[in-house]
């Protein structure tokens, strides 16, 4: 798995949008057994940290120790920095194992084998993320632009899978049909340019160029920006699977 975020990993925690309680409870709904959970490329433990009104004890692993020193802390949860793709977790554990917009980052053969192993025979397999938020019409204009123009050919070759709303993905697991959800809030400018920072293409922009590639819309951005309503729109990702 790449580690795209380690550097940002403050921006993560404090930019990266939550989950609404919603989709959480809905997922929740799916599982029988409520012991132990596991959460996987945790990054700043937003999910991690809702599950523990839930379960018992909730696992949350990830490959940055950046990523773990900014994340969420609960009494019922154990962070642990180790790959996806092999855990050190006993056969067989969790009633719950999710993995929210990083599944596209793993070796799906070493990743699936890894989740039959730790996953319990009735536990249940969930994937969630977003796709590419929507705002004002102006707005978008500018940000369609940087995603595709500025930074697009930044991004990992990985990032396909979630421009196709996880469709394309591997899912080797009896899948159940779920609900469509969205995200929604009010950001204001500052929100909208850290949320942008945490863009794994504006990193490697930045690395590359030795300049930040906001720069070359921020003005026009923010003009927009401030005479519209700043709402902003996630399409939620969500697939839901028990082992077959």
């Amino acid at each position: 798995m790449k580690d795209n975020f380690s550097k940002q990993a403050l921006g993560y925690s404090k930019y990266r949008p939550q989950y609404p309680d919603e989709m959480i409870d809905y997922l929740i709904s799916f599982v029988n057994n409520k012991s132990m959970a596991l959460d996987i490329a945790t990054g700043n433990g937003q999910i991690a940290h809702k599950l523990t009104a839930f379960f018992e004890k909730v696992y949350a692993t990830d490959i940055s120790q950046e990523q773990l020193d900014n994340a969420i802390q609960a009494p019922n949860l154990v962070y642990r920095l180790e790959p996806a793709e092999k855990s050190s977790f006993d056969n067989q554990v969790f009633d719950l194992i999710t993995v929210a917009q990083a599944v596209h980052w793993f070796n799906f053969d070493l990743f699936y084998k890894e989740i039959y192993r730790i996953l319990k025979p009735d536990g249940i397999f969930a994937v969630l993320g977003y796709g590419l938020f929507s705002t004002n019409t102006e707005s978008d204009v500018i940000l369609r632009n940087y995603y595709y123009n500025i930074v697009g050919p930044y991004w990992d070759k990985e990032r396909k899978y979630l421009d196709e709303n996880y469709t394309i993905i591997p899912f080797p697991f009896d899948e159940m049909e779920t609900k469509s959800f969205e995200n929604h809030f009010i950001w204001t400018f500052e929100e909208l340019i850290g949320y942008l920072e945490t863009w794994s293409a504006t990193q490697h922009y930045i690395l590359k160029n030795k300049n930040n590639p906001i720069d070359l819309i921020r003005e026009e951005l923010k003009i927009s920006w401030q005479k519209n309503d700043k709402k902003v729109t996630f399409p939620l990702l969500l697939r839901i699977g028990k082992l077959k």
